[in-house]
């Protein structure tokens, strides 16, 4: 069973994303603070629920949580500000969607949320000095397989999971040649083979390795 917290505040929110390797589609976080009291013997990091699960899951987090919420940060953004910072800004978005601040947050992962805060973006949201103010002083902790560890980066590792394999899904029916709603935009076989049969399309990351470095690609199709 999960740790329900890391620290002693009651309001500690838990955030996770995914999507950061795929070749197209966002980079999706999750933000979540859950009822000091709650428990859940099944929820787990997503990777290792059954899609089924993960969304009955998701039904419970969100009628549970005392707060959550949802960011995609998308392809033209990752290009301009590179994957990591992208990850990074989508889960202080979430932060900022909250209506009651965080007392603390934990993080999946090795790095600070706001190790960078107020990225030089010209493409989607752009935090201005007060959102920036407002950040820096809430305490963080990253945690190495905290979706594994703790109920709040679980329910985060969740919705992030769901939210974006949703959106995959649906642009999956504009573009059905790569087969997002199986691979979900990550660079199996099957996906880099569409991708040197018919192009890119406007959901895929320019600044990735979308095919082999012997394999090139016309930008220009676009």
């Amino acid at each position: 069973m999960l740790k329900k917290s890391y620290s002693n505040y009651l309001l500690e929110c838990g955030t996770d994303e995914a999507g950061r390797g795929c070749l197209a589609g966002p980079v999706t976080a999750a933000a979540v603070i859950l009822p000091i009291d709650y428990t859940n013997d099944i929820l787990n990091d997503s990777k290792k629920l059954s899609e089924k699960k993960r969304f009955s899951l998701r039904s419970e987090i969100e009628s549970k949580a005392v707060q959550f919420s949802i960011t995609h940060i998308y392809n033209v953004e990752i290009d301009e500000i590179n994957i990591l910072n992208a990850s990074m800004k989508a889960m202080q978005e979430c932060i900022l969607k909250f209506t009651t601040k965080p007392e603390f947050i934990i993080v999946d992962g090795n790095r600070l949320i706001f190790r960078k805060l107020g990225i030089k973006n010209t493409v989607g949201k752009i935090l201005t000095t007060e959102e920036i103010q407002y950040l820096k002083v809430i305490p963080n902790k990253s945690i190495v397989k905290g979706d594994a560890k703790y109920l709040s980066i679980a329910a985060a590792s969740v919705l992030a999971k769901t939210y974006r394999d949703e959106f995959m899904n649906r642009i999956h029916n504009e573009y059905p040649m790569y087969n997002w709603k199986q691979n979900k935009g990550y660079p199996t076989k099957e996906h880099r083979e569409a991708i040197a049969k018919y192009g890119i399309s406007p959901y895929h990351r320019k600044s990735f390795r979308l095919l082999p470095e012997q394999l090139e690609l016309d930008f220009n199709l676009l």
